[in-house]
């Protein structure tokens, strides 16, 4: 992690353009479609964790991802992780980051880790010196999206979902991305979005090819 100069990024006319505006989030609303994923739920992985191994995958390749807003600094990530909020044992929440990995199994490996680590302990678990993605999955609620409070503090991209829903024989789920418009702007938070969509289509299929190797 390092501070940049933001006019030597190909953020510099977003910079003078948002950087002061009072509230420069911006959010797009997607249904995803995850029926792909619950097969894979169905052989015992938790959704959340295979939800969140996409999202990270497609924004480890999207460069946007890599700088980020910090106060009237912008900051170059060279690393990305994603927060996912954890139900603790005493009842309240706690705040969980989750490192990138490539490999699905390790990825799997560190999120059962870290979340129960913090489910038992009621302590969050933060990495500082990566670009974190948000996650917020209220799992119980029919719900279209949110868009998230501004603070001016937090300007990191967070992402929300709710239930899934079954249409037919597809399983949907609706989303909303909030992003700093200093970060990226809407064209390349909806290539993001269906980055999104193509790692949920072909995780399935790569998780089978390997294990038939």
């Amino acid at each position: 992690m390092r501070e940049v100069n933001p006019m030597d990024t190909n953020r510099a006319v977003s910079w003078q353009m948002y950087i002061d505006a009072p509230m420069p989030m911006v959010t797009i609303f997607k249904t995803l479609d995850i029926t792909r994923l619950m097969r894979l739920k169905e052989s015992g992985y938790k959704l959340n964790m295979l939800l969140c191994f996409c999202i990270l995958q497609a924004a480890a390749g999207t460069g946007e991802f890599r700088l980020l807003p910090v106060g009237k600094k912008m900051m170059e990530y060279d690393k990305i992780g994603i927060n996912v909020i954890v139900a603790n044992e005493n009842g309240g929440i706690n705040s969980c980051d989750i490192p990138f990995e490539s490999s699905l199994e390790t990825f799997n490996a560190r999120y059962l880790e870290l979340t129960e680590q913090v489910r038992r302990t009621c302590v969050d678990h933060e990495i500082q010196d990566h670009m974190i993605v948000g996650t917020s999955s209220l799992v119980k609620y029919d719900i279209d999206g949110a868009v998230n409070m501004y603070s001016g503090i937090f300007n990191n991209p967070f992402l929300i979902w709710g239930k899934y829903r079954t249409e037919s024989e597809r399983v949907k789920l609706p989303l909303s991305f909030q992003f700093h418009h200093v970060q990226m702007d809407g064209m390349e938070a909806c290539e993001f979005l269906e980055n999104v969509q193509r790692k949920v289509d072909i995780l399935a299929e790569e998780i089978a090819e390997n294990r038939a190797i």
